[in-house]
C-alpha cells in the first residue's frame, strides 16, 4: 500500500508540471516569434497568465477589467475631477447596478472629462459617462438610461463574448486559452474604438430598460434621450458610432414599455437634475 501510495504521488511529482510546461509551450509556439530568443523561465510564467475566454469567472474579469481600466485612465482618457459630479454618477449607478442581474460584482463609475457624447463600458463592472453627455440629458432618468445600457453589456458579459471572438480572429488565442496581457490590450481596444453587435445593443437596452423599473426610474426617458441623439445637428455622437442601430433600438424600445406606464418612475425633473449637475464646467 505504501508502494502503491508513494508511486501515485511521484506521478503528481512530474505530471502538474508537465502540463504546465505543455500550456506554456502552446502560447510560445502560438505567438510570433521575437528576433532574440525567449528564457525558458519567461516562457513558464507566461503559462500560468493565461485565461480561459470561454469559462472566465467573475474574479477573473473584476481581475482583467481592472487591468483595462488602469490603461485607460493613465494612456487613453481623461478623468473628471470634480467629486460633487462624480458622486452624483456614482449615486445613480450603485442604485442601477443593485437592481441588475449581476449586483455581486463590484462596480466602479467615473466620469470622463471630454465634451464629446459618449459613454462606454468594459468588463468586470467598469462604466465610463462623458461630460458632453452629461450636458446633453435633460433630467436624471435620461443619464440613468445610459447609465443601465452599459451595465446591461457587463451584466450580459459582451465584451468578454468581444475579446473571444477579437482573439480568434486574430489568431492570439491558443488551445490553453489567451495571455492575459494581451487579453488587457484587446480590452482597451475595444473599449474604445469597437461597437458591438446589433444583438448585443438590443439586449443591453432591454436589460437596461428592466433595470430602470426595478430601480424606480421612468422608462421613458430611454427612448427620450435616443430620439435626442439622434437629432444631434453637426458631427455623429460618438455614442452612435459605438452604439449602432439606433431607430431600430427605439422602436424596439416603445414595443417594450407599457405606453401607461411609461411616465411613472423618478428622474424626470429637470430642473433638479440641471442644479445637481451645475457644477459641471
Amino acid at each position: 500500500m505504501f508502494k502503491l501510495f508513494s508511486s501515485r504521488r511521484y506521478r503528481r511529482r512530474w505530471f502538474y508540471p508537465l502540463v504546465s510546461f505543455v500550456v506554456a509551450l502552446s502560447l510560445w509556439l502560438g505567438s510570433p516569434m521575437p528576433s532574440q530568443a525567449i528564457p525558458w523561465f519567461d516562457v513558464l510564467m507566461r503559462g500560468v497568465q493565461v485565461i480561459q475566454l470561454s469559462n472566465m469567472s467573475d474574479r477573473q474579469e473584476v481581475q482583467i477589467g481592472s487591468q483595462i481600466n488602469q490603461q485607460l485612465v493613465s494612456r487613453e482618457v481623461r478623468l473628471y475631477r470634480n467629486s460633487e459630479i462624480n458622486n452624483y454618477v456614482k449615486q445613480i449607478g450603485q442604485k442601477l447596478a443593485t437592481n441588475s442581474d449581476r449586483p455581486n460584482i463590484p462596480y466602479t463609475f467615473q466620469v470622463v472629462n471630454d465634451k464629446g457624447i459618449n459613454a462606454f463600458a468594459t468588463m468586470g463592472g467598469f462604466v465610463y459617462v462623458n461630460t458632453g453627455l452629461l450636458k446633453l440629458a435633460d433630467n436624471e432618468a435620461e443619464l440613468a438610461s445610459v447609465i443601465a445600457h452599459e451595465i446591461g453589456h457587463i451584466t450580459s458579459r459582451h465584451s468578454v463574448e468581444q475579446m473571444r471572438q477579437a482573439a480568434l480572429a486574430g489568431g492570439v488565442a491558443t488551445v490553453a486559452g489567451l495571455d492575459r496581457n494581451r487579453a488587457v490590450g484587446i480590452g482597451v481596444e475595444l473599449a474604445l474604438r469597437r461597437p458591438h453587435s446589433r444583438d448585443a445593443e438590443y439586449e443591453a437596452d432591454q436589460e437596461g430598460l428592466e433595470m430602470m423599473r426595478r430601480a424606480g426610474y421612468a422608462q421613458s426617458a430611454t427612448v427620450t434621450f435616443m430620439e435626442k441623439l439622434l437629432k444631434q445637428g453637426g458631427s455623429t455622437p460618438t455614442f452612435l458610432s459605438t452604439h449602432p442601430a439606433t431607430s431600430d433600438r427605439i422602436a424596439a424600445l416603445k414595443r417594450a414599455i407599457n405606453p401607461q406606464q411609461a411616465n411613472v418612475g423618478i428622474g424626470l425633473d429637470s430642473a433638479t437634475y440641471k442644479a445637481k449637475i451645475r457644477s459641471l464646467s
